[in-house]
């Protein structure tokens, strides 16, 4: 196996203090995974000695709105900075801020062509941000169907054109196959389709956003995809435990052994 495992702090040992659930992920050998570092005490998370593999790389703003833009750009910034501390490499955006429920906090259901000209040139500007401090950002793919509904550029098609177009090792895909699942399908030649544009892989089952081997998606078949292609980076699991963390953990890690 070339590439690594990652859990998502925020999804496993809810029942535990943040940094205790950062440590049980460590200590069974899983990089971890942040969402938003504004409500963490970033000098403690390094204190646990865990590798952390991505975070939340915004605080708000989006990539249309002028307004939305600066505020897009200045908190990339200050997410950058936080990352120092925890010694986090990839950041992790969207098309528009997201609320504390996961909404779109400006809905879009659809976007013209000169749009995605400043969604273009927007994300040009977060890749040089990202190359001034030798950080990679990733904008991700949501699913509109049940989650997050009104996201401009939410799907993966969508995230893919963005990126593939601006070419940039300070911009990449995070390819999230749970959100794919809803919104597209065809995982295997999705990853196919992505992979020279991927930063990293998440994924959960679907129905249910949940650890793979509960619900439809053949993730086996998705790891030997992986491996044909010789992807050596992380997949991230980014989903709720079914019932136990640590068996979602090992069921996670089986899947992808």
């Amino acid at each position: 196996m070339s590439y690594r495992l990652a859990a998502s702090a925020e999804m496993l040992f809810t029942d535990l203090p943040f940094e205790t659930r950062v440590r049980e992920i460590a200590s069974r050998g899983f990089e971890v995974e942040i969402w938003d570092w504004t409500q963490k005490d970033l000098n403690a998370l390094a204190a646990t000695g865990a590798t952390f593999g991505s975070m939340t790389g915004y605080i708000t703003g989006d990539l249309l709105e002028d307004d939305g833009i600066e505020a897009f750009l200045r908190t990339a910034e200050e997410s950058i900075e936080a990352s120092k501390i925890i010694n986090c490499p990839r950041l992790n955006v969207h098309g528009t801020g997201l609320d504390g429920n996961g909404q779109a906090i400006r809905k879009r259901y659809s976007t013209t062509e000169a749009e995605w000209a400043k969604a273009t040139e927007t994300l040009t500007r977060l890749a040089e941000l990202g190359e001034k401090h030798n950080k990679m950002f990733m904008l991700e793919n949501l699913n509109l169907l049940v989650d997050h509904p009104g996201t401009p550029f939410g799907l993966a098609s969508e995230t893919i054109r963005l990126v593939s177009s601006i070419n940039s090792p300070f911009l990449r895909l995070n390819l999230d196959l749970y959100h794919a699942q809803i919104g597209e399908g065809n995982l295997t030649e999705l990853v196919r389709q992505a992979y020279d544009y991927i930063g990293e892989i998440q994924v959960a089952d679907v129905p249910g956003r949940m650890e793979p081997g509960t619900g439809e998606i053949n993730y086996k078949r998705v790891a030997r995809e992986l491996k044909e292609l010789g992807y050596d980076g992380v997949v991230g699991l980014e989903g709720w435990a079914a019932g136990d963390s640590v068996k979602a953990l090992e069921a996670f890690a089986e899947a992808f052994a």
